[in-house]
């Protein structure tokens, strides 16, 4: 028996394949980009990044290692630096997750909290970490080739 074939017999009997997990998982992501309350999947990228740009700015004024880098190697920082990340990007990982429930049970009329908090790190975690850190090494390199000083650009008002 093929793999399809046996597929098909276990959905026949109302269980499910990994593969059909997977599948739903992917259309669902999809979904989420051109369906209903797709403004968040723009909106909540741009809150995470301004949070990192602000982030960013601090490290740099207090001239603190890029973020992830320092997160990554040096367990000492670990647990302050997750804090301070979580302090800065949290609410809008928990507005993610609201918002993806209320998509779900709009749209596909069920929760999949999986789903749901896979969409949250896709929308706040990863672009607050990869910015956060990419604009702190872009200001520390300006810092050290001179064309930068304290209070340039990254002015505290």
């Amino acid at each position: 028996m093929s793999n399809r074939e046996e597929s098909a017999l276990l959905r026949a009997k109302g269980k499910t394949t990994m593969n059909d997990i997977l599948t739903r998982i992917f259309d669902d992501l999809v979904g989420r980009v051109s369906g209903p309350m797709h403004f968040r999947v723009f909106l909540q990228p741009l809150m995470a990044s301004i949070f990192a740009f602000i982030d960013a700015r601090s490290d740099t004024r207090d001239g603190r290692s890029p973020y992830f880098a320092t997160l990554v190697t040096d367990p000492e920082q670990r647990r302050a630096l997750l804090r301070s990340g979580w302090k800065s990007v949290g609410k809008v990982f928990i507005i993610a997750i609201a918002l993806d429930a209320v998509y779900q049970f709009w749209v596909l009329r069920w929760f999949y909290p999986f789903e749901a908090l896979l969409v949250a790190f896709i929308l706040a975690i990863i672009p607050y970490v990869a910015l956060r850190g990419l604009l702190n090494r872009l200001t520390l390199r300006k810092r050290r080739d001179g064309t930068w000083k304290p209070g340039d650009v990254l002015k505290s008002k």
